[in-house]
């Protein structure tokens, strides 16, 4: 029976290393060192050296977008593919996730993480890794749940059988202008009443926000569905009719203008025929498309016909006053305007401050995609079954 009770030590030792914490090596297979491509993209392999500033990011900052993601990927089919499949399956993540699961709140413990389970990419298109990269925001307003002088402006519900995305069937709906004109009176809930028509522009672009009633309290709305219509931005607009100058198409400069022009200001806003439609939302938020809650300055909105959701990578851009903006950053959420391989929205929180980076944030910059270094992971225990494991190491042992 001896050889038996080896095997089923091995087979221990084994599953304890599967579930340990990221000091521990996992067994894997050299990642290939040649580039991947596939369509407009191509993913070149890198050491994690040579990820601008990866030593001086506050990486723990990370940890609650990447758990929440993990969260969210552990319980797909295993043989799901994560975009294109050359991020993965969901099967190739569960030793990554399953790892992260006991990995401490610290910088170190963080990279030590990423640096034993990860490999980077560095994601180029047409032979450039360079792009654009802007910023948003969760916007906050001021609401009623009835409708006054004082709140006039309709925030719509999804109207009944209106798919979410019509653009995947080709379908349009009215447009902005006709809403503003009434088109869904006594068609779609509203759900609440907003005072101010350009936060109510700008909330329908941000796609959330945290909206303080008239009675005090506080509620938070999400996207909850579009007319089908494309997105053309409110700085493009003014920009068209010369009322911007050069170089000052900013949110903030946008809302300023729009908010002192107040006759001018719906017009303008109509030549714009995206309109969004919004629910309720209870618990943590804002909810991006992956449907985890958002982290400010961890949480990047992307383009998922090249990234998929859920998908760590490495930011090497620059903020608003060209501070170099290098961190962890998780793929969460995506965005109308973001669009293209090497694009990216950086969520930057709620409140005026984040306003204002958002607003103002237009960078040069590049990324890195951290996929899995194996490509059949082991499957991360439970405490039970680590408690079960070593139980039966102790009866074994001599």
């Amino acid at each position: 029976m001896r050889p038996l009770r080896l095997s089923l030590i091995a087979a221990g030792l084994s599953l304890l290393a599967a579930c340990a914490g990221p000091d521990i090596q996992p067994s894997r297979p050299t990642p290939s060192q040649g580039p991947i491509a596939s369509g407009p993209i191509t993913l070149y392999p890198v050491s994690f050296n040579e990820l601008p500033g990866w030593r001086d990011d506050a990486a723990a900052e990370s940890l609650p977008a990447l758990r929440k993601s993990c969260d969210k990927i552990v319980v797909m089919p295993p043989s799901k593919q994560l975009g294109d499949g050359r991020t993965g399956t969901a099967g190739d993540w569960t030793g990554p996730c399953g790892a992260l699961r006991s990995v401490a709140a610290s910088n170190d413990a963080i990279r030590r993480w990423a640096e034993s389970w990860l490999q980077p990419y560095r994601v180029t298109a047409g032979g450039s890794s360079e792009g654009l990269f802007t910023g948003y925001y969760q916007a906050e307003l001021r609401g009623s749940r009835q409708r006054s002088a004082a709140y006039p402006v309709p925030l719509y519900g999804r109207p009944s059988g209106w798919p979410a995305d019509p653009s995947k069937t080709g379908q349009t709906f009215a447009t902005r202008a006709e809403i503003d004109a009434g088109a869904l009176n006594g068609k779609a809930p509203v759900v609440l009443w907003l005072d101010d028509p350009v936060d109510a522009h700008i909330l329908h672009i941000q796609g959330s926000g945290r909206v303080t009633l008239d009675d005090g309290s506080v509620v938070q709305v999400n996207y909850d569905g579009n007319n089908g219509h494309k997105f053309v931005g409110l700085g493009k607009i003014l920009a068209s009719h010369n009322l911007l100058a050069p170089g000052e198409s900013t949110m903030p400069a946008v809302r300023a203008w729009l908010k002192s022009h107040p006759a001018q200001a719906p017009a303008l806003m109509a030549e714009n025929p995206r309109y969004v439609f919004f629910r309720l939302h209870q618990g943590e938020g804002p909810v991006g498309a992956q449907g985890v809650a958002l982290t400010p300055g961890r949480s990047l909105a992307v383009d998922t016909k090249y990234i998929p959701l859920g998908v760590p990578l490495w930011l090497d851009s620059a903020d608003s006053a060209g501070r170099p903006l290098r961190r962890l950053m998780v793929a969460q959420d995506t965005g109308a305007a973001i669009t293209g391989p090497v694009r990216g929205d950086f969520f930057w929180g709620f409140g005026e401050t984040a306003f204002d980076s958002a607003g103002r944030m237009k960078s040069r910059g590049s990324y890195y995609l951290l996929l899995p270094r194996q490509r059949t992971a082991p499957v991360a225990l439970d405490a039970d079954q680590r408690m079960i494991t070593l139980a039966l190491l102790d009866e074994e042992m001599p």
